[in-house]
């Protein structure tokens, strides 16, 4: 992922060589939304209110934070919030349900984090609606699904679309897979509800992009991996010789937050889903990592491991915006 993001960011003769394949992707893609929008595949409500957050382009665009602070507000709104996710990465098969202990290798790393972030049940499962139907046969009273991604799996019924877009990287080269990032072609951000553009560090908006609305990223407190109970700010951490590692999609975000707090360090950057290992990362060192790289690691964490949190705050025109959009959809 790390090299594709390399080709993706321009158009260079690789893309031209990818062109048939992402002309042949566009095409595929384009029919089967046209299949939806003409009836002859049809969507299917699960019974409550769907919220979908996603994005056109391939790789990290932020939108699992996103899923956290949203599912938090939902719930600190009085609502009774599940998730669905696809559980990429992890061999589960079925559905199966996410609990604090989880093995992220089956699982995925990113539905054991909302779990773990959120308190709230959590499903994973290729099939969407099947995910959906089975949080909601097991957990009775959730009120509200959130889907951590599938902006593009049509099949499972949404009252609420919300596209991340990194505002860094943008949309890349405005290619199609696999010449470019995009899933889907620009001009679906036009018919989603709402476009949260995803700022880091001292990234702006992306000119891209649809209008939308903002949210910043920023890191938050540091906890080590060895007893999550102890917090500090990252100022508070001692002096070392700090190693920051990531196995994220877009892991300059990481190192570049990290900067804007002046923690001095060394940067690694393994592909997106690492599947960490005890050999990857010294296990004498001072390591920093994201929490979405610390749930695989828990169970062989040095002593000096620490997680990174991430604060992330969306601009009160969206919040508002959401509130109201959320009490005329239930």
């Amino acid at each position: 992922m790390i090299s594709l993001r390399h080709v993706w960011a321009r158009t260079g003769a690789l893309t031209l060589l990818l062109a048939p394949l992402a002309l042949l992707f566009s095409a595929v893609s384009a029919l089967r939304r046209l299949a939806y929008r003409s009836g002859w595949l049809t969507s299917v409500s699960v019974g409550v209110p769907v919220i979908v957050v996603g994005n056109i382009t391939a790789g990290g665009s932020g939108k699992t934070p996103l899923v956290v602070w949203l599912v938090n507000r939902l719930r600190a709104q009085g609502y009774r919030p599940g998730v669905v996710s696809r559980g990429y990465g992890g061999t589960v098969q079925s559905c199966a349900d996410v609990q604090p202990g989880s093995c992220p290798a089956e699982v995925g790393d990113e539905p054991l984090l909302i779990r773990i972030k959120t308190d709230a049940p959590v499903v994973v499962g290729r099939d969407r609606v099947a995910a959906a139907r089975t949080l909601l046969a097991r957990h009775p009273g959730v009120d509200i699904i959130v889907s951590d991604d599938g902006l593009q799996h049509y099949r499972l019924h949404r009252d609420i679309e919300l596209a991340v877009v990194d505002a860094a990287t943008g949309l890349g080269n405005g290619w199609p897979l696999p010449a470019g990032p995009l899933r889907e072609p620009v001009r679906r951000l036009g018919s989603v509800d709402a476009v949260v553009q995803v700022v880091r560090g001292p990234a702006s908006p992306s000119a891209q992009a649809a209008a939308g609305w903002r949210a910043d990223y920023s890191v938050g407190q540091a906890y080590r991996l060895r007893d999550p109970q102890e917090m500090r700010q990252l100022g508070e951490l001692p002096p070392r010789d700090w190693l920051a590692v990531t196995g994220i999609g877009r892991p300059q975000g990481f190192f570049d937050m990290l900067q804007a707090h002046g923690v001095p360090f060394r940067a690694r950057a393994f592909a997106d889903h690492h599947a960490f290992q005890p050999q990857d990362l010294p296990a004498d060192g001072s390591v920093l990592m994201t929490e979405k790289d610390a749930v695989k690691c828990r169970s062989f964490a040095g002593t000096d491991w620490w997680a990174v949190e991430l604060d992330v705050a969306p601009e009160s025109g969206f919040i508002d915006w959401l509130d109201a959009r959320i009490r005329r959809t239930i």
